[in-house]
């Protein structure tokens, strides 16, 4: 669904385990590193959305993972001009993304990445929690910020540290967070 201002609705996937760790997955054949996301069908929630995505790209199930928490707003972000497909109608010139923070509640080799058709991933891992802001593609590293920030009190205590971003990634933030928009469709 590509709304009036051409931002595709999407659902992005932050997977947590006990020891606040995040699944960070490898794009297929190439060296970039994301969490799991994907498009919002026409008629489908983002719950839904989230729950079919989680098992497309990672082959989990509702069972595998309990949901802590989404954000309250849309997040979004503006591909960069030669991703933008303009023969296709809708334009589509970003993405407008609800973010779940989701309690992984299975063992490991539950994780697969081969349940469909168009595998995503060849290759994940568990990182430290700001490692994904740092490491993302330039174009989605504002809204990587904004959703581990609106997430990071859920997980850490004050005395932790790990509640703000690591200074390196608190100028990043500020410019993006007047563009966030109400989240609901």
């Amino acid at each position: 669904m590509i709304d009036h201002r051409g931002y595709r609705a999407n659902v992005g996937i932050i997977l947590c385990n006990k020891n606040n760790q995040l699944l960070w997955a490898r794009r297929i054949n190439q060296d970039s590193w994301q969490f799991p996301q994907g498009g919002i069908n026409e008629n489908e929630t983002p719950e839904s959305a989230m729950y079919r995505e989680l098992h497309e790209e990672v082959g989990l199930l509702p069972e595998h993972v309990a949901i802590r928490s989404c954000t309250k707003d849309w997040l979004h972000y503006n591909l960069p001009k030669r991703h933008i497909r303009y023969h296709q109608h809708p334009h589509c010139i970003g993405q407008k993304q609800i973010w779940f923070l989701l309690d992984i509640k299975c063992d490991d080799t539950s994780v697969d990445l081969n349940k469909s058709d168009h595998q995503e991933f060849d290759h994940w891992q568990w990182v430290d929690y700001w490692r994904p802001a740092q490491e993302v593609v330039h174009f989605k590293k504002h809204v990587y910020i904004n959703a581990l920030t609106e997430f990071a009190p859920l997980l850490f205590s004050r005395q932790s540290g790990l509640r703000i971003p690591p200074q390196e990634l608190q100028v990043a933030r500020h410019p993006y967070s007047m563009r966030r928009q109400q989240r609901r469709i």
